[in-house]
C-alpha cells in the first residue's frame, strides 16, 4: 500500500515555479528547490521524477495562468481593441513592478525560458512555441478587429503588428529585468500604442 503524501503538491509546484522564475532553469539547484518547497530530495524526485519534469510542470503552470489572464484581456469586448492592448500593456507593467528583487524584476518565465532553453530543449521549445502561437493568434485577431472598427489605424499587416506587440512585451520584460522603472516601462508601452495608431 502506497504511503499518502504529507505535503501540498500544488503549493510545492507554486514554490518551485517561483524559484525557476527568479533564477532560471540552470541556475536553480536541487537544494534551491528543497529550500523553496520545504521538501527533501527524495520527496521531490518521488513526486516529480526529475528537475526537468518539475520545471516543465512549473512552466506549464505559469503559462496557463499568465496566458489565460492575457487572453481574457484581449477578449474583453467591453473595450475597444486598442484599449484591450493598452490594458494588456498595463498588466505587463504591473507584473514587472510586483515581482522584483534588488530593484530588478524577474521578467517573464516564458521569455526567460525561450532565451535559456528553446534552442536546446525540444520539450520546452514545443510548449513555448505552442504558447507563442496562441498569444500571437489572439493579438492578430484583436488587431484585425481594431483595423475594421477604426480603433487601430495602422495599415500594416495585422500579423506583423501582432509580432511587433509581442516583441514589445518581451522587450518590456527584459527592460524590467535590467531595472527599468514604471515610467520607463509605461513609455515603451505608449510608444507601441502610438505605432498602432499612426
Amino acid at each position: 500500500m502506497a504511503r499518502p503524501r504529507l505535503f501540498d503538491e500544488d503549493r510545492a509546484l507554486e514554490a518551485a515555479m517561483r524559484t525557476f522564475w527568479a533564477n532560471g532553469y540552470e541556475a536553480t539547484s536541487t537544494q534551491d528547490l528543497c529550500e523553496a518547497t520545504g521538501l527533501g530530495r527524495s520527496s521531490i524526485y518521488n513526486t516529480f521524477s526529475s528537475k526537468h519534469d518539475l520545471f516543465m510542470r512549473a512552466l506549464v503552470r505559469y503559462i496557463d495562468a499568465t496566458t489565460t489572464r492575457q487572453l481574457a484581456i484581449l477578449d474583453d469586448v467591453e473595450r475597444s481593441e486598442l484599449e484591450r492592448i493598452r490594458a494588456l500593456f498595463a498588466v505587463i507593467v504591473e507584473s514587472e513592478l510586483e515581482n522584483r528583487r534588488d530593484g530588478r524584476s524577474f521578467g517573464c518565465l516564458t521569455v526567460n525560458s525561450v532565451v535559456e532553453l528553446a534552442g536546446r530543449d525540444p520539450e520546452a521549445a514545443q510548449v513555448l512555441d505552442r504558447d507563442g502561437e496562441r498569444r500571437l493568434g489572439a493579438l492578430r485577431m484583436v488587431i484585425e478587429a481594431g483595423q475594421r472598427s477604426g480603433s487601430i489605424t495602422s495599415t500594416r499587416d495585422a500579423g506583423a503588428l501582432a509580432g511587433f506587440v509581442n516583441a514589445v512585451i518581451g522587450g518590456m520584460r527584459i527592460a524590467g529585468q535590467a531595472g527599468a522603472d514604471q515610467a520607463v516601462l509605461e513609455s515603451i508601452a505608449e510608444t507601441a500604442l502610438d505605432a498602432l495608431t499612426c
